[in-house]
């Protein structure tokens, strides 16, 4: 998908960028394309792992007996 945007730069002394401003609708649009792509990676790493699965209420339960 294209992220369109219209940034302006933020420039040093010299005429180097240094930053971006972005409007901030185009800004939550990037944030949620990173956690969606977050969300794939972590999906694709557990896949490669071969690790075993166990229901959601099991590992719920574990957790809560490692915190105790």
């Amino acid at each position: 998908m294209t992220l369109a945007t219209n940034e302006r730069y933020v420039v040093d002394r010299k005429g180097k960028p240094v930053s971006v401003l972005l409007d901030i609708r185009a800004y939550r649009k990037m944030l949620e394309e990173l956690e969606e792509l977050a969300a794939i990676r972590a999906y694709d790493a557990a896949k490669a792992s071969g690790d075993k699965s166990i229901p959601f209420e099991k590992a719920i339960a574990e957790i809560e007996r490692a915190r105790k």
